[in-house]
């Protein structure tokens, strides 16, 4: 390693005030210099959002002790963007989204904004890992998670994990003596059986809420999802590119 600290980049989607992301802070500062840029409100499901149609609003926070910290009105992957270019004015050396409440693994992944903000760094070649932790309580321990973070951020900052690539991680909601260790995994077929719930609202009018019911579809014990369900924390490699390869390559016209 270099000499001098890395500078890390912290964002994430469930807003600058979530226990969460201070859990990860608490982490990340042993590692190198730490500057946050995190939405100023909760962003979960926004995807690879971005904020087009109205200005953005970036203002300092004293959130975190001495940490040099922003607020942003946008969304994850605008927080990522805009800390690039007017808060470092540089790319970080590493990018880590998070702590999430709530998984983010399977199929979850494509509607994350923890995960999106990750892979905005990653698209500018910036080393990114986005880190969910299964419990959605506000009032969450993230002890566990915080050592899972610790070690994969060790292993990224040490050569174990390659630093060019973009990583999911995953925590389950478990006690730490049950805790069996990290699995990298792939990511497991799985979807949302959705349906929305019709309402009316106290002026009379129509209302749907969305809820539904995530069903695995795939039996391996390689998957993210198997891991999480046997006490394991998962680590899937994943990237940008959406080309299906296998199919390319059987297309003739």
């Amino acid at each position: 390693m270099r000499n001098e600290k890395p500078t890390i980049l912290i964002t994430n989607d469930d807003g600058v005030t979530a226990p969460g992301i201070a859990a990860l802070i608490e982490v990340a500062k042993q590692f190198g210099r730490v500057v946050v840029v995190a939405p100023d409100a909760p962003q979960s499901g926004m995807g690879h959002a971005i904020t087009i149609g109205k200005p953005l609003r970036l203002h300092p926070v004293h959130l975190f002790g001495e940490i040099e910290a922003y607020q942003c009105s946008g969304t994850p992957v605008d927080c990522v963007k805009l800390a690039v270019d007017k808060v470092l004015h540089k790319k970080p050396d590493f990018c880590f989204s998070g702590i999430n409440h709530g998984s983010n693994s399977s199929i979850n992944i494509i509607y994350s904004g923890t995960m999106s903000a990750a892979m905005e760094a990653s698209i500018e070649k910036i080393p990114a890992i986005g880190f969910s932790y299964l419990d959605y309580s506000f009032d969450a321990d993230f002890s566990l998670s915080q050592q899972v973070a610790a070690e994969v951020i060790h292993a990224m900052m040490h050569g174990k994990l390659p630093a060019k690539g973009l990583y999911n991680v995953n925590i389950p909601q478990i006690p730490i003596k049950k805790y069996k260790g990290i699995k990298v995994c792939r990511q497991a077929n799985a979807k949302w059986k959705e349906s929305f719930v019709e309402r009316v609202d106290p002026h009379g009018k129509k209302y749907f809420w969305l809820t539904g019911e995530f069903q695995n579809l795939d039996k391996g014990k390689d998957t993210d999802v198997w891991a999480l369900e046997h006490q394991y924390a998962s680590v899937v490699p994943v990237q940008y590119d959406l080309t299906d390869y296998e199919l390319l390559n059987a297309i003739q016209l």
